[in-house]
């Protein structure tokens, strides 16, 4: 391998107390193999550095290859990780999707919002949902050889000749027999439907959630979300936004097939998105329903997450401990605005010298049918909440903001918006707890 190919394979960071550490692996250190054998991607190094006291050959910052011994158990974590998550190039999508919401950006946003990975590799580090097209035989025998699960499947439909349709591509239909392959080798899997109005709702849905359910319990759950369709649209499939009947009769196909996966199997299996209920103007379901929010990622179960992790810290909480009289606000999206409020009415109950404003911040950038708060951009912020009374400060959900960055999709930066709103800002993970906690605290560590 030469020094060039194996650039990807360059550590970024060795964890304290560590095998790795102990056996003197630094950062800017290269793997080049492990007991042998070459690294061709991130599989190929789980696999091999699951072995007890692998042997590496290493190539160090200054281009010196040697062997290092590294005594771990068989089982045990490494302690590395690598400046490529992948140790390879990202595979890029070979679809051409009818939904595809890379395809929905404007023209002028950074290249990297234009980037569509297709890659089972991210699936099984980062959680992505993939549609298989990309997959050879060989690779999905390595996959299966390696046990690298779950596999988070962008399924659709799984009547051949309508996911050829929806993915626009002619491989897209062998996708059931990939499936069945992984499921005789008991991999585990989660399947998601990006529902179409018009395409693969209705019979299609039913016919795609019976051949999954099939699958259990290797396929292990199913989600169930509306397609987000922004103004972007033009020169693309004409699809058309759920309305409330619509989705009614959605949330009622889904419950139709939860309760026949519980009496087969005592599991729900199949979960409809949040923003279905919303539309359908139904409850969101009890927490049991979401069975451990296997989920979240895709939006099903977060509003119901939400809402019972704020309310036990709510409980927990003494009114004597908090003293200080405040005054702030809360931006979020349609979506999670009206239970954001709610929960902020039952803390004022609690704590009623703690004042809170929630502002609904309608998506002007992507168009108003995009509800969710984490395609909300800078310049929306700063063009609705200009002039407003923010009080002291201003909380906003942290996935506003592109992972990792202080900068929102629009590549206006959260000082900027702090310049411009004059007010502090401070950014607050998901958790509803995290939520609690960020309203009470008396001293704002906002970003400067």
């Amino acid at each position: 391998m030469s020094m060039e190919s194996s650039a990807s394979h360059t550590i970024e960071y060795v964890r304290p107390g560590s095998a790795a550490y102990d056996a003197g692996l630094e950062p800017g250190d290269v793997i080049v193999s492990i007991n042998g054998h070459r690294l061709a991607d991130i599989f190929d190094y789980h696999y091999y550095a699951d072995e007890e006291d692998p042997t590496l050959l290493v190539r160090d910052a200054q281009g010196v290859e040697h062997l290092v011994e590294v005594e771990k158990d068989e089982g045990e974590d490494m302690g590395v990780t690598f400046v490529n998550g992948l140790l390879d190039d990202y595979r890029s999508c070979s679809n051409a999707c009818v939904f595809c919401f890379i395809d929905q950006n404007p023209p002028g946003m950074r290249k990297t919002i234009y980037f569509k990975d297709d890659d089972t590799r991210l699936s099984f580090l980062q959680g992505n949902y993939v549609t298989l097209t990309n997959m050879k035989e060989e690779e999905i025998d390595r996959l299966i050889a390696y046990r690298m699960e779950p596999i988070n499947v962008s399924v659709q439909a799984t009547e051949p000749q309508l996911r050829e349709k929806m993915l626009h591509n002619r491989f897209a239909g062998q996708l059931m027999d990939k499936l069945k392959k992984l499921y005789d080798a008991e991999i585990s899997m989660n399947g998601q439907v990006v529902l179409c109005k018009g395409l693969n709702d209705g019979e299609h849905l039913d016919r795609t959630i019976e051949d999954l359910l099939s699958f259990y319990p290797y396929m292990e759950t199913l989600s169930v979300v509306p397609v987000g369709l922004t103004r972007f649209r033009q020169g693309l499939y004409p699809l058309k936004p759920f309305k409330r009947e619509d989705a009614k009769r959605v949330v009622e196909q889904i419950q139709k097939w939860q309760a026949v996966a519980m009496e087969r199997y005592g599991h729900p299996f199949v979960q409809a998105g949040d923003e279905f209920y919303l539309l359908a103007e139904e409850e969101i379901p009890p927490e049991e329903s979401y069975d451990g929010y296997t989920q979240l990622e895709n939006g099903v179960g977060m509003l119901r997450l939400l809402i019972e992790e704020f309310r036990a810290a709510l409980q927990e909480r003494r009114e004597e401990n908090e003293c200080r009289k405040q005054k702030l606000s809360i931006a979020t999206g349609l979506l999670a605005a009206p239970f954001i409020r709610m929960l902020c009415d039952e803390l004022q109950e609690k704590f009623p010298q703690v004042e809170v404003r929630v502002h609904t911040i309608y998506n002007e950038f992507y168009g108003e049918r995009i509800t969710v708060s984490g395609l909300i951009t800078g310049g929306d912020l700063k063009r609705q909440l200009s002039g407003q009374n923010l009080g002291e400060r201003l909380l906003l959900p942290c996935n506003m903001l592109r992972s990792g960055e202080n900068v929102f999709l629009d590549d206006v930066t959260v000082e900027e918006l702090e310049q411009t709103l004059q007010v502090p800002i401070d950014i607050v993970e998901s958790g509803g707890d995290d939520l609690l906690e960020a309203i009470l605290k008396v001293h704002s560590n906002h970003v400067r």
